[in-house]
């Protein structure tokens, strides 16, 4: 049964960066009580960045029910990245959490060896991890922002993706999150939606690249989702009216984007790559 989601106007809820999820209201549905498993990703061994909460922690439920299990990476959100290790556990999957900065090389080198160690092996990596921060005029944009957010967005997924591949076998499969942002850029998401137009083209790139080793890339374009990012980066007004702007009328909540990243995943996907999934409640992405 179709379920009604919340639709804007929203409660004022400003937060800290980057947010927790138990304080929004409402509190975001990550599938928790819809998603239902049917064996599509048995066996496989996952990488999910930014699995702690939002779209990530959706991903992390929905690869359990389906069988795999996953390392969850994050900065420094524990509380809500246990949360997510409680969910996939209860799937009765192996859940490895791993704070930590994938701005950093050598953190992400350590995330890939600690999956493979644990996990027993590498099948899919999801590189959904993303920093984004609201201004209204370029001159309010630090030096330090516009490099955080490079480094957090799209070169941690160089880093991951290069450290990943010798790891994954005929198969393999690499999911990137872009955004609506890559086609349409909101001014006020500068930094960030520029980063996101780069990791469409990175994924074009890289699965032409991986394509002989039977490895496929492919990115999912979420619309506007409820997740802590939005009351803990965006004005009160922006937060109101969060997800008004689409057809839908609607933000998107992190459970009908999961389905998009387990059709990536699967093996049923096996002549998709180098593709942009849009998840956007309507806006076209052409």
């Amino acid at each position: 049964m179709l379920k009604n989601y919340p639709k804007p106007p929203f409660p004022d809820q400003p937060q800290p960066m980057p947010g927790q999820t138990a304080k929004m209201d409402p509190v975001p549905d990550h599938g928790e009580d819809s998603y239902k498993g049917s064996g599509r990703l048995a066996g496989k061994k996952a990488i999910i960045t930014g699995g702690d909460s939002g779209i990530g922690r959706a991903v992390a439920l929905a690869f359990a029910r389906e069988g795999a299990d996953v390392l969850v990476s994050y900065l420094n959100e524990d509380e809500d990245a246990r949360e997510t290790q409680r969910l996939v556990e209860s799937a009765g999957r192996t859940c490895v959490l791993m704070p930590g900065d994938i701005s950093q090389p050598a953190h992400c080198r350590a995330i890939v060896d600690r999956a493979v160690s644990e996990l027993g092996g590498l099948d899919v990596l999801v590189n959904n991890a993303a920093h984004q921060a609201t201004f209204s005029d370029v001159g309010d944009i630090s030096d330090e922002e516009w490099d955080i957010t490079f480094r957090t967005n799209i070169h941690a997924m160089f880093y991951l993706s290069k450290a990943a591949v010798p790891h994954m076998k005929e198969g393999g499969s690499i999911i990137n999150t872009t955004s609506v942002n890559a086609d349409t850029p909101s001014p006020q998401l500068l930094a960030y939606a520029t980063t996101k137009g780069a990791i469409q083209n990175f994924t074009g790139g890289l699965a032409q690249l991986l394509a002989e080793k039977g490895i496929r890339v492919n990115c999912v374009a979420p619309g506007p989702v409820w997740t802590p990012l939005i009351p803990s980066t965006m004005p009160a007004e922006k937060v109101k009216s969060f997800g008004e702007q689409v057809p839908m009328k609607r933000p998107g909540q992190p459970a009908e984007l999961a389905p998009a990243y387990v059709m990536l995943a699967s093996d049923e996907a096996s002549y998709i790559s180098g593709a942009t999934i849009a998840v956007t409640g309507g806006k076209p992405i052409i």
